[in-house]
């Protein structure tokens, strides 16, 4: 902490005025429509359609040679407070408030107009750009390795991200670079005791004429207790109850290992996750975290060719329903590997256990959600093999099957199997800045969805997605 806090204290203190000279804008407009038609696999099917509208600005000021300030504007975000926090949009047909219900002139049946939407600042930061690394300061986006677990969201059609505020300095050496960070999470005032913070350290080795990368990452969360805001229902064993006493504080740690050869690349990356939570259950347990995940992608490119095909395969430990620990760990929500399967919610229990980063106030629910499931207990593979019909046109066909790592119910006779999804996908890219992605997913659910001797009805499921995006 004394160390990080000096390095970035001198370099910050080294800076020289600097003067506005120019200013850059990237940007980037996406459109989606999605339908689901049995989320719950049983009946009533709850099925789910729905358009989503989004707009993002990145302006850029170049103040100095290597000094920029780049900020993020997010327009047209979602109503919902759900999502809020994210690059989801808004959905297609947001009416007006209703409230006051006095009002005439908000009475949707008599609309002609749509509901207008505030702009979210979600980034702003500062980059110092040197001969031997580069200054951070700001809200910063934040990603590292293959993006299971920090994930920036700068895929096109990312619904999610991950920032921080952070000041942190990047020392970069040939090929070896090393970033300590220090970030505050959450802060209640200015006084000090309520906060959340963070510090990280990630280390890494990159060739880009071998195709070799090599990294790692720890970073550590500490929560004081008057700021620890953790959930004390979602961890404790069947039939118990906790309070929190006490402060949170976890370490995780990402390696990252990744080479790619003409023909064949591969990146393997594994994050393990433990700590304290804080909480202290009625039988005077005290819970802590023990959690890990791994997630591998292989490339095997043709050059001379053109199909093309890739195979990810993973796992994620889930939280066992019979102990006071919380074993259960989730992936990023923009790490997709399926259409539905982890990633829209499907079924009549939680049994991927990641109910820590999904919202499950009243009315909230299958039919009510948007694709904001993820990756947790349970193991994947699921090759894809893509055609290049031409320049302009893409086929791809993809095949998932899953199952779960323990029983997250504790139901009697319970199956492990998940079941399996294929996906249909054609892409259109008439230019370099301009795609339009449809898809077709069908997912076949596994006995676990019937929750063992509970006996639940399941039936397969299928959906449909059609998307644009542009970027600039």
């Amino acid at each position: 902490m004394r160390l990080y806090t000096s390095v970035i204290l001198f370099l910050v203190f080294k800076t020289t005025t600097v003067f506005a000279t120019s200013l850059d804008w990237t940007g980037g407009y996406r459109f989606e429509w999605t339908q689901v038609d049995r989320p719950s696999l049983a009946t009533p099917g709850e099925r789910k359609a729905y358009g989503l509208n989004y707009l993002y600005l990145s302006p850029k000021i170049i103040a100095s040679d290597g000094v920029d300030i780049v900020s993020r504007f997010d327009i047209l975000n979602s109503s919902d407070a759900a999502y809020q926090n994210s690059q989801v949009g808004q959905i297609w047909g947001a009416g007006l408030p209703t409230s006051p219900t006095t009002d005439g002139s908000r009475r949707n049946v008599n609309s002609k107009t749509q509901n207008a939407s505030s702009v979210m600042v979600s980034q702003l930061y500062m980059k110092l750009n040197q001969e031997y690394g580069s200054l951070l300061v700001g809200r910063t986006p934040f990603e590292f390795g293959t993006g299971m677990t920090y994930n920036a969201g700068n895929a096109a059609f990312d619904h999610w991200y991950n920032t921080r505020d952070v000041v942190a300095y990047k020392f970069i050496i040939g090929n070896f670079y090393f970033m300590p960070m220090i970030g505050r999470v959450y802060d209640l005032d200015v006084g000090q005791g309520n906060s959340i913070q963070d510090e990280i350290l990630e280390l890494g080795y990159e060739a880009p004429d071998s195709g070799s990368k090599l990294a790692v990452l720890v970073e550590k969360r500490k929560s004081s207790f008057g700021a620890n805001d953790i959930d004390t229902t979602r961890f404790l064993p069947l039939g118990t109850t906790g309070t929190v006493v006490s402060e949170y504080s976890t370490q995780r740690t990402n390696f990252l290992l990744g080479k790619q050869w003409t023909r064949f690349g591969f990146k393997i990356e594994g994050s393990f996750l433990t700590g304290d939570t804080g909480i202290q259950t009625t039988t005077s347990e005290y819970v802590k975290i023990n959690s890990y995940g791994i997630a591998t992608e292989w490339y095997f490119p043709n050059p001379e060719s053109k199909w093309d095909w890739n195979l990810r395969a993973g796992m994620a430990t889930g939280n066992d329903p019979t102990t006071a620990d919380d074993e259960g760990f989730q992936f990023d929500r923009n790490y997709d590997v399926a259409f539905l399967l982890f990633n829209h919610r499907l079924g009549q229990r939680d049994f991927l256990t990641t109910t820590a980063i999904k919202d499950q106030s009243a009315g909230r629910g299958l039919a009510n959600s948007v694709d904001d499931e993820a990756i947790g207990n349970a193991w994947y593979i699921s090759p894809k093999i893509k055609y290049a019909w031409n320049e302009k046109w893409d086929v791809s066909n993809s095949l998932t099957y899953a199952q779960s790592w323990l029983n997250p119910t504790n139901a009697s006779g319970y199956s492990k199997n998940l079941g399996f999804e294929y996906d249909f996908e054609l892409v259109f890219k008439p230019r370099n800045n301009f795609q339009w992605m449809n898809r077709i997913g069908y997912f076949q659910p596994g006995d676990a969805f019937k929750n063992g001797t509970s006996n639940l009805d399941i039936s397969s499921t299928f959906g449909f997605e059609s998307k644009i995006a542009i970027t600039f």
